[in-house]
């Protein structure tokens, strides 16, 4: 007798991490869990080894690792296809982040700037899991966060009038040099080599990062322009006193997002989500290279070299109808798609910076409709109740905070749900 098919979806149990930096009530919140009064910072749903997510296929098993079971057959798990594209890996990693209070300022670096600096770890022999280690493999890690609330972040360096205007204002004789040789030099100057001085060189003691903390405060508290974006720096100069990546925090945009909105994160751009919940896409990448508000290892010769010091304002983006003529930075809309009975859709999806991954909002109602499965997906329920359905009538019920592996298949799986809101990863 020929053994079971199994249904091309199963549950997610996936692990939180406890950084001291994230929230205790915002994830149980999402999961209708118990808060255990310590920080829950970031769920994750992926394959990463260092925290895979368990997999259930009621196969009698119990659940087990999904990348044991990726490595166990690479093409059944994630399609011929992408093993082409990424290797016997699933390329991306799926997040809920809750922040709050501020997460290192860091930068992410180009895929040729990391072979070239793990190349030249590994001939050195630096050991991969040594805290002075900066390029921990071979990849690139774009980013892409979507608030699921109001969502407070830091990200691209703000034009250099505008940061000299901000320097002036707080009127601190550690910053005014600095504001000067804004408005006089080009930026690409002058911004590496601030953050030289304040990371390396001189590194401002206590006392002068306690005065940049007061005249945050004082321009916070008044009405204006840069008031919201100082009460933000002065609740991370609470939050690490005496940390000179304070400095280095001035210098870039405050951005709020609001529930829908996000940020794409490339290669260079510096950045530090603040506070806030969101969902979060990755290409599944280690490699960071930090720049203050940490205890953490600072390469300063490695971050000079891979962030972009280019200024402006970063685009907050939304999501548009797949299949739509909606611009993206490296993937495009018309990917897999969610179609309800009549053939109108229901996923939006967000501009990518990266071709390891695709996020796109379904928002299902009761007419079902069809998921077509090209390629190696991971679903979240962030609000309602949602049903999948396969074409054998297997089915599997999602509420807030579940998630389902969804394996490549011929035949797409059916969607149904009530006032519900999924969020779906798959590659671009």
């Amino acid at each position: 007798m020929p053994a079971p098919t199994r249904p091309p979806f199963a549950p997610l149990a996936n692990p939180v991490r406890a950084y001291a930096w994230g929230s205790t009530t915002a994830i149980p919140a999402l999961t209708g869990t118990p808060a255990t009064g310590e920080p829950q910072a970031e769920l994750w749903m992926g394959a990463h080894p260092s925290a895979p997510s368990l997999r259930d296929d009621a196969g009698g098993a119990g659940p087990r690792p999904l990348d044991r079971l990726i490595a166990e057959d690479p093409e059944g798990e994630l399609g011929p296809d992408t093993v082409r594209r990424f290797g016997p890996r699933l390329p991306f990693l799926f997040k809920v982040l809750a922040a709050e209070r501020a997460l290192s300022l860091q930068v992410h670096p180009s895929r040729a700037r990391a072979e070239a600096g793990f190349a030249a770890e590994e001939a050195r022999g630096i050991p991969r899991d040594a805290p002075q280690r900066t390029f921990k493999d071979r990849d690139h890690k774009p980013e892409l966060i979507c608030a699921l609330g109001d969502f407070e972040a830091l990200c691209g360096f703000r034009p250099a009038s505008a940061t000299a205007d901000l320097l002036d204002g707080l009127a601190v004789p550690l910053l005014a040099p600095w504001a000067a040789a804004l408005r006089h030099r080009p930026a690409g100057e002058v911004l590496p080599a601030m953050l030289r001085h304040v990371l390396e060189d001189v590194r401002p003691g206590p006392a002068e990062l306690a005065g940049v903390a007061a005249a945050l405060r004082r321009v916070a508290a008044g009405d204006g322009p840069y008031a919201a974006a100082c009460a933000a720096y002065a609740r991370a100069a609470r939050d690490y006193p005496g940390d000179p990546g304070l400095v280095a925090a001035l210098l870039l945009n405050h951005v709020r997002l609001r529930a829908g909105q996000a940020l794409a994160l490339d290669a260079g751009v510096p950045h530090a989500y603040l506070h806030g919940l969101g969902v979060e896409l990755m290409a599944n990448s280690d490699n960071v290279l930090r720049c203050g508000l940490t205890a953490k290892h600072i390469d300063v010769d490695g971050l000079l070299a891979v962030t972009s010091f280019r200024t402006g304002e970063p685009p907050v983006l939304t999501a548009s109808p797949a299949g739509s003529s909606a611009p993206s930075p490296a993937s495009s809309p018309d990917g897999p798609r969610a179609v309800d009975a009549a053939g109108a859709g229901i996923e939006d999806v967000f501009p990518s910076p990266a071709e390891e991954f695709r996020l796109s909002r379904l928002r299902p109602t009761a007419a079902p409709a069809r998921v077509d499965l090209a390629g190696p997906q991971i679903l979240l329920c962030t609000a309602g109740r949602a049903r999948l359905r396969s074409s054998a009538g297997d089915t599997l019920d999602l509420a807030p905070g579940g998630s389902a592996y969804l394996r490549p298949s011929g035949e797409p799986v059916l969607l149904t749900g009530t006032g519900a809101e999924l969020f779906r990863a798959t590659t671009g």
